[in-house]
């Protein structure tokens, strides 16, 4: 199974949108503690949105439309 996310941080107060073959408590783990990248923003990430699928391919599209038009307006909208 793998799993598109959208986690939020009131810190920062954005969205960032992933995607897992791994647990979604894992990953927001690995966001809250030891990433680099654009989620060492912030220490509270938490999860907003899950969306599990079979295939990586149907999660990688998935992921993609998300952000396209940004998680806010998706999340908006669903």
């Amino acid at each position: 199974m793998y799993k598109v996310y959208i986690l939020y941080s009131e810190t920062v107060g954005k969205y960032y949108t992933g995607f897992t073959s791994l647990t979604v408590k894992a990953r927001l783990s690995y966001h809250n503690n030891k990433n680099g990248g654009f989620t060492n923003q912030a220490k509270d990430w938490m999860v907003v949105f899950v969306q599990e699928f079979k295939t990586k391919k149907e999660a990688l599209l998935f992921e993609k439309k998300i952000k396209k038009q940004g998680a806010g307006r998706f999340l908006e909208r669903h």
